[in-house]
């Protein structure tokens, strides 16, 4: 099963974005997007994480990651 997680863009670098999620940092290309993103927006990755693929209105993130979190740390995962 795969699960998108959203991440946070904290640096962009001649279209690569260094993105996190749960503490984990990442860098992945942006040239698939259709939207202009920025430090601070956050996007979902696409399978292996080397593109992101969708970028994610900062409320929806918050809940996902919130509910993904209480997932965490109930053990379910």
């Amino acid at each position: 099963m795969c699960m998108a997680v959203p991440s946070r863009i904290i640096a962009i670098d001649q279209g690569v974005a260094t993105v996190e999620a749960f503490g984990t940092l990442r860098t992945t290309s942006l040239m698939l997007l259709g939207d202009e993103v920025a430090v601070g927006d956050y996007v979902i990755l696409g399978a292996g994480g080397n593109f992101a693929a969708e970028k994610v209105e900062p409320d929806v993130a918050a809940e996902a990651l919130a509910y993904l979190a209480d997932v965490l740390a109930s053990g379910l995962a």
